[in-house]
């Protein structure tokens, strides 16, 4: 998995590169942390279903 993602950032209100912060393995997949060097906005994801982002 890459080291850093291409996403927007709501508190930014523009697209940002945002670094992983941390993961860890689990039952439903890897769950990684995710941050926004600009502002410290963070989300996660758990595989490639879950995705806290789109709850921002």
């Amino acid at each position: 998995m890459s080291l850093e993602r291409d996403q927007y950032c709501p508190v930014c209100d523009d697209e940002r590169v945002f670094y992983r912060a941390a993961s860890t393995m689990m039952h439903l997949g890897e769950k990684t942390k995710w941050r926004c060097p600009d502002c410290d906005y963070g989300f996660v994801t758990i595989g490639e279903n879950v995705d806290s982002s789109a709850s921002a």
